[in-house]
């Protein structure tokens, strides 16, 4: 009878916290923000999934031994320190490479984005529709374009776009690797990535430059404003410093983490003499081919600290006035 008795108050507890779930749960569906808590739900079981526990499994495993098979070992800042110390191909030619691309790549992609979008933002809507649409697809189709267009442009043969013109021209006497010669893959790199760099930022800038009150103009121009580059500095930026301080995150992030272009070009990685070798590169060279998931955990966590810098910088100097 006793048994009987301590099953039963175990059945009412557990029947009593299941209704208090379940009031829980009506109150929260009944609650007059429940349609944004669902919508919200799936972005953030995503981001939490793919972004938020790779991050923290990668910091783990930046302090650690680990080569893909055996349990991670505990190592200390040992990765760290061989990347700044020992590893002389990182300081020496990865990571200068990495600088030298992104700082021209990023703020002349950047640059391009806001002068296109404010040039297409001053002709008809059906021009814009279609120039839009021109100036955005080659960051939709650079894979396909690397490999069909820009190899074709720049292949080591006779048949090659740029060799067939130089030797036409007499420029030259025999075609040139220009894909395999470490004096030209970087500044090939560079050319194809501003090219396809026109992506979601030159959207963002155009949607604001779109959306900008007219009446602000016409306010200043009677105030004493006298010509389009004075409209661009006082009216345009401050009018959508939001927009592009997006764009601007958005082209460090994709400046940072580039590096499948310089192996799409060159056709190995790594690339000729490490020329268009870097971080992204060196990760995979890391993780993938040597198999030191620890070295290149610790990689990837020097890569995000610079893209955080860097996002942060330009956060602060693009943030609106209070």
């Amino acid at each position: 009878m006793m048994a009987k008795t301590k099953i039963n108050q175990g059945i009412k507890k557990v029947g009593s916290k299941l209704s208090d779930s379940m009031t829980k749960t009506i109150h929260f569906l009944e609650d007059k923000n429940r349609t944004t808590y669902i919508f919200l739900a799936p972005y953030v079981l995503l981001f939490f999934t793919f972004i938020v526990v790779p991050v923290f499994l990668a910091f783990i495993l930046s302090f650690t031994y680990f080569n893909g098979i055996q349990f991670p070992t505990f190592n200390g800042f040992n990765n760290y320190l061989y990347i700044l110390t020992e590893d002389d191909v990182f300081m020496k030619t990865i990571l200068p490479n990495t600088l030298l691309f992104s700082f021209i790549v990023g703020p002349g992609g950047y640059i391009l984005s806001f002068l296109l979008a404010w040039m297409l933002s001053q002709v008809t809507p059906k021009m814009r529709t279609v120039l839009a649409l021109i100036i955005y697809s080659p960051s939709m189709t650079a894979g396909i374009a690397i490999a069909v267009v820009w190899k074709i442009m720049f292949s080591g043969d006779e048949q090659g776009i740029i060799n067939s013109w130089l030797l036409r021209l007499s420029l030259l006497n025999e075609p040139l690797q220009f894909l395999q010669n470490p004096d030209y893959l970087m500044p090939i790199m560079i050319l194809v990535s501003l090219w396809g760099s026109m992506g979601v930022g030159f959207l963002a800038i155009l949607a604001g430059l779109l959306n900008v009150n007219k009446e602000l103009y016409e306010a200043a121009y009677i105030d004493g404003m006298r010509n389009r580059l004075q409209e661009i500095f006082y009216i345009t930026i401050p009018a959508i410093k939001k927009q592009m301080m997006f764009s601007a995150v958005m082209s460090i992030v994709g400046t940072f983490s580039a590096g499948a272009i310089g192996v799409a070009l060159s056709g190995s990685n790594p690339t000729p003499q490490n020329a268009g070798q870097m971080i992204i590169n060196h990760i995979e060279d890391y993780g993938i081919l040597r198999s030191e998931m620890g070295v290149a955990a610790a990689l990837s966590v020097i890569l995000l600290l610079i893209i955080l810098a860097f996002s942060t910088f330009f956060s602060r100097i693009l943030k609106e006035d209070d």
